[in-house]
């Protein structure tokens, strides 16, 4: 059994803790929020305990720890649980900096601590059969990538303040799929943006609509499509293209009913909410750091892949401000 404490009682923290909880070779000990009353209720709820950081990184029983807390704390309690000798899964991104971010890995690297990250969508069924189909050979040489992500609706003015902006906080998953899915690491990024859904958006330094051009050394391309308004629902598209084909994933609906009748086609809109889109993602993602520590290999995404995503963004951001191509 790995026995977890989980930092953050928040929203992707309920979901987070309830895994845990489902899982055969898991249990959650503690629970570590500000929040009392958040922190108590999710215990309560799985059998845990309120603990303060301290406590709980000291307790010789806990082997893991989940960081489900607000970014701005993600490396700090990378570092205490390294140091600690826990192993550390973390939800995106390790930190909005990139020098922070270079600095917590190398406490990760000196300790030898196992960290996954919270790279949800890699372990999405349909998105992993896709990467699979392409290691098999199926679309032979892969030459072009195209992601589709867009959120039903704009988050609030006040969260995208202190989000790292699009291309940190929303894009910087499709950044992580489409150097996945290529199998390098992009070495050009063009990014164009505007704010066309909400002016506040705009008000508060940030755009909601972007259309991002990878390249990597060998000639392989990939292209990003992100809006944070699709009026039909959450908008989770991906194509791979080959010389020998391709491979497409499409949105995934409530059912697969289709009703056609003399007037037109009709069918179910997509699954309107990330949590209900990545529900099996999310559990596949804790099983994966279950077995990863258990079986001692290597996560499907590590500290390093977070690394590469916020570099990624960076030049995103970089070649938007400017106008021109930004070089890796």
């Amino acid at each position: 059994m790995i026995t977890f404490c989980q930092f953050g009682a928040g929203r992707i923290g309920a979901i987070h803790a309830a895994n845990i909880a489902a899982h055969p070779q898991a249990s959650l000990k503690y629970v570590v929020d500000p929040v009392a009353e958040a922190a108590q209720n999710l215990a309560d709820r799985h059998g845990a305990q309120v603990a303060t950081m301290e406590t709980a990184l000291a307790d010789p029983e806990v082997n893991a720890v989940l960081i489900a807390s607000s970014t701005d704390t993600h490396a700090d309690f990378i570092e205490a649980a390294a140091r600690a000798g826990k192993a550390i899964l973390c939800e995106k991104p390790i930190d909005l900096d990139l020098e922070r971010t270079k600095a917590c890995l190398q406490v990760v690297e000196e300790t030898g601590t196992l960290l996954a990250l919270g790279f949800n969508r890699r372990h999405d069924p349909n998105f992993r059969q896709i990467r699979d189909a392409m290691l098999d050979g199926k679309i032979g040489k892969t030459e072009m990538v195209q992601i589709t992500s867009r959120d039903p609706s704009p988050p609030p003015a006040e969260y995208v303040a202190r989000s790292g902006g699009l291309f940190r906080d929303m894009m910087i998953h499709d950044l992580d799929m489409a150097q996945w899915l290529l199998g390098e690491k992009p070495v050009e990024v063009f990014a164009t943006a505007s704010c066309l859904v909400d002016p506040a958006i705009g008000e508060a330094g940030d755009v909601d609509t972007a259309l991002v051009t990878l390249k990597t050394a060998s000639g392989k391309l990939a292209q990003i499509s992100n809006s944070r308004r699709a009026a039909y629902g959450y908008d989770q598209r991906v194509e791979a293209f080959g010389e020998k084909g391709m491979l497409r994933a499409e949105n995934v609906r409530p059912t697969t009913v289709e009703l056609m009748t003399d007037d037109g086609a009709t069918t179910d809109k997509p699954l309107y909410f990330f949590l209900e889109r990545y529900e099996a993602a999310y559990r596949a993602e804790l099983d994966d750091f279950v077995t990863a520590l258990t079986d001692k290999r290597t996560p499907l995404a590590i500290g390093r892949d977070g690394l590469i995503a916020l570099e990624l963004a960076e030049a995103a951001l970089e070649s938007c401000k400017t106008g021109k191509a930004v070089r890796l």
